[in-house]
């Protein structure tokens, strides 16, 4: 019988290669399915299923009483530096990854993703939604590891980064211009469900092999954006209403924040029901028992609203910033309906696929986080002896500032100055004051100390990461991308760069010998009679403009040499300079 078997799986090969028929990789335990959704903005609190008494989320919440439940999940305190830990393993400033914009948020293309790792066992793979680690080669998705990509760019649709939608001010959610695979594409409908309608098309069409779907959602962020039908669920709720005292302290709401809150549980409804609509999917395709399935947030809520009773939110080292809901499933490995109480984080995510797809992590580098498998399997309950660190602060972290490092039951938290005596800190046990309500810093001083230690060693070290002594630049003139958009998320110069006229910027860039044509776009029309520079490395080109009322100056058959460089374009017209909105680099003789 073995000799028949072997015979007919031999005609079936040969027979599917002279005719080109796809030979399928069979799904099996070692190799299940990986699907993580992710969402944007949305806290701890924006769920039923964590004691909000009026959101709707009957999807999640039956997937989190179905699944297992950490319920001390940790991530970073804004978007990209989660994003960039979920997808690597490592703590972001060791990826290069250190703001979410003033150009600190490329991503280095020697770091190995998720979806590069699963490459190795011929895994399908695709993202749908917010990247947020780079928009230019080689730092995107499909740069990354990622067969399917359809993205928008930068922090936020509707942002200054993502150009292709910001223009379209209170509609930037609906019938926007997205990226595929590196293309722009105009699509039809609200974009969560067009992120969810072509992760589900990604799934149906890949089923019959192992695949990574990483669907991450941009909603709830702002701008705070929803189809009408989601937001008559509650228009006329209370959001401050129907709490009961074991989740105080809770902060007191304004009118602006009961409206915020309104519009971010309609926006939370509507990502319900897509998730509902994919893990139905799975159940059609009967691969459902198949597919590890993670659903999470990257970190607490931009708004004032209900959040457990956690002090902090977005951006903040306190809990209400950094821990998150994270629920998992995977039939055929492990048994639902539980909790785990091991302090776990967004580190922790590529470890464990790892083990669980049985393929190997970078062995070149270090892997921050710790593989989970023996606390799913029950074999180790806890991880006591690890500490996490955590930081926010624009452009580059602020030593002790919005700082903190946890271990076990106590958390050290800075918001102190860098040569702070002890006393400058907060200690708080966690296990005790969930809250962190109560400083203990003059009675365990020891413990401080100890805490502090770790947090210096942590930093010193992440501070001299090769990513962040040599941060990632853009490539220019490549055949990869041609043209390149520079935008100004990716912009550094003055801090805070966003949407002003006047004001510095520049961008960290690696240029290809060539001829290029160059458009700058600008924010609003600029007048005639100014003067367009383009600084590249001691070398400046400039063209006078005599279009009045422009909202675009060209400059064409600029030769270029090869160079590193900061590229500073500006416009210099009566007492200002302007710097452009974004800048188009068109390499004009590309190698064939």
């Amino acid at each position: 019988m073995k000799h028949i078997h072997f015979i007919f799986n031999t005609l079936f090969f040969l027979t599917s290669v002279c005719f080109g028929t796809r030979v399928m990789y069979a799904q099996t335990s070692d190799t299940p399915n990986v699907i993580i959704i992710i969402t944007d903005d949305q806290g701890y609190g924006d769920l039923g299923y964590t004691g909000n008494p009026h959101v709707q989320t009957p999807n999640i919440d039956a997937f989190a009483k179905e699944g297992i439940r950490f319920n001390n999940f940790y991530v970073s305190p804004v978007c990209a530096p989660t994003r960039s830990s979920l997808m690597t393993g490592r703590y972001s400033l060791r990826t290069g990854i250190r703001d979410t914009y003033n150009g600190g948020a490329i991503m280095a293309s020697n770091e190995v993703t998720i979806a590069e790792m699963l490459k190795q066992a011929d895994y399908k793979t695709g993202i749908f939604g917010k990247w947020h680690l780079g928009d230019n080669y080689p730092s995107r998705p499909m740069d990354q590891g990622f067969d399917e990509s359809l993205i928008h760019l930068s922090g936020g649709m509707g942002q200054v980064g993502d150009f292709t939608t910001y223009f379209q001010g209170n509609r930037s959610y609906f019938d926007p211009v997205l990226w595929h695979n590196g293309k722009q594409e105009a699509y039809e409908g609200y974009c969560s469900d067009i992120f969810a309608k072509n992760a589900i098309d990604f799934i149906e069409e890949n089923h019959q092999q192992p695949f990574f779907c990483y669907l991450s959602f941009n909603a709830p962020h702002t701008p705070l954006q929803v189809p009408d039908s989601y937001y008559q669920r509650y228009k006329d709720i209370d959001p401050a209403s129907g709490f009961d005292g074991d989740y105080r302290p809770f902060v007191a709401m304004s009118e602006r924040d009961k409206e915020d809150a309104r519009k971010v549980y309609a926006m939370v409804s509507n990502i319900d029901d897509n998730i509902g609509r994919l893990l139905q999917k799975l159940e059609s395709l009967n691969i459902a028992d198949n597919t590890l399935v993670v659903i999470m947030t990257d970190n607490g809520p931009q708004q004032i609203r209900y959040v457990a009773g956690m002090r902090g939110r977005k951006g903040s080292v306190y809990r209400g910033g950094v821990r998150v809901p994270f629920f998992v499933r995977y039939p055929n490995k492990w048994k639902g309906n539980r909790n785990i109480e091991t302090i776990a984080a967004h580190i922790d995510v590529l470890p464990t696929i790892s083990e669980v797809c049985h393929v190997k992590m970078p062995e070149d580098r270090k892997i921050d986080g710790v593989n989970l498998v023996p606390i799913l399997e029950k074999k180790k309950v806890q991880t006591e002896d690890r500490s996490l660190f955590f930081y926010w602060t624009r452009r580059y972290p602020v030593l002790y500032q919005n700082m903190a490092v946890q271990k076990g039951q106590y958390k050290l938290v800075g918001h102190t100055d860098y040569n702070a005596q002890i006393e400058g800190f907060e200690l708080f046990n966690i296990k005790e004051d969930p809250y962190e309500q109560y400083n203990l810093i003059q009675d365990k001083k020891e413990i401080a100390e100890s805490l502090k230690t770790d947090l210096d060693r942590t930093f010193n070290e992440l501070m001299a990461s090769e990513n962040i002594l040599n941060q990632p630049k853009i490539l220019i003139g490549s055949e990869h991308e041609n043209p390149v958009f520079l935008n100004r998320n990716d912009a550094g110069g003055e801090r805070g760069i966003w949407d002003q006229e006047e004001i510095y910027g520049k961008w960290d860039v690696s240029i290809a010998e060539g001829s290029y044509n160059i458009k700058f776009r600008f924010v609003k029309p600029v007048p005639k009679g100014g003067t367009m520079f383009l600084e590249t490395k001691g070398r400046i080109d400039q063209l006078k403009n005599e279009i009045d009322n422009t909202e675009y100056i060209e400059m064409t058959n600029v030769q270029l040499p090869k160079m590193d460089c900061d590229l500073i374009p500006f416009y210099s017209v009566g007492n200002k300079k302007i710097f452009p909105f974004w800048v188009e680099m068109q390499k004009v003789n590309v190698d064939q």
